[in-house]
């Protein structure tokens, strides 16, 4: 058995078929990629996984145990953690504040969770923010609270959700540098992002969809020189080499 393992995963709303028929498997310490055109499922995948949308039908497997139709705060307890593409930090608490609300997670102590967040603040870099009200962030550092928010829950997998849009450069290499920092301690990750730069660089695998199925599978380059994936996504002309 997979660390990870998503099987025939399949969600309607209503008449629309989001994802169709998508599985795929994902290494302990690894750092799995997936891409696709806006609209292609990438997120719908996601919330399947937390427990946000219940599955049409498939199967989802987490260190050998099956979870699909747990409730999310329980996927959450046994390690799974995620961010939001649209990132929605509590505005009017300081960045402590927003990081211990997660730490709760696996605290029943305010001085646990304080702790806890603390180490995860200066962990992933924010730890000189720390008193700032979260509305107050630029988008770059709103980018990285999600993520130090989603670190502190104690997760052993991560899934990440276009963490690196609306990057400047400088904070794009800061960016691709806190993930494999994040893998490097021991979290596997499953990371969706548009910027080809960010996923190429870092992933050892990628699963490309499109209108909710699978198109191609392989590592970047496999995936860049992959006709239908070139036509559907990536263009006519890519090179990651």
């Amino acid at each position: 058995m997979s660390f990870f393992e998503v099987k025939d995963l399949v969600k309607n709303f209503g008449g629309l078929l989001a994802v169709n028929g998508v599985s795929f498997s994902v290494k302990e310490g690894e750092i799995f990629g997936l891409i696709g055109p806006n609209g292609s499922g990438k997120t719908t995948i996601f919330n399947l996984i937390t427990g946000f949308y219940p599955l049409t039908r498939g199967e989802i497997y987490f260190e050998g145990k099956r979870i699909d139709g747990l409730k999310t705060y329980k996927i959450c307890k046994l390690g799974i953690g995620r961010t939001f593409q649209v990132v929605k930090p509590l505005a009017r608490l300081t960045v402590l504040d927003n990081v211990m609300a997660s730490a709760f997670n696996r605290s029943t102590t305010i001085k646990d969770a304080r702790e806890k967040a603390l180490e995860a603040l200066e962990f992933c870099g924010l730890a000189h923010r720390q008193d700032v009200l979260a509305r107050s962030l630029p988008i770059g550092e709103r980018k990285r609270l999600e993520i130090t928010r989603s670190f502190a829950t104690g997760p052993k997998l991560i899934l990440l959700d276009e963490t690196a849009a609306g990057l400047n450069p400088a904070e794009l290499n800061k960016a691709i540098e806190l993930i494999l920092k994040i893998r490097d301690n021991g979290v596997t990750i499953v990371i969706v992002e548009h910027i080809m730069r960010v996923i190429m660089s870092i992933s050892e695998r990628i699963l490309a969809i499109n209108y909710g199925m699978p198109i191609g599978m392989g590592t970047p380059q496999e995936v860049a020189d992959n006709e239908e994936v070139i036509k559907a996504y990536l263009g006519e002309e890519v090179d990651f080499a």
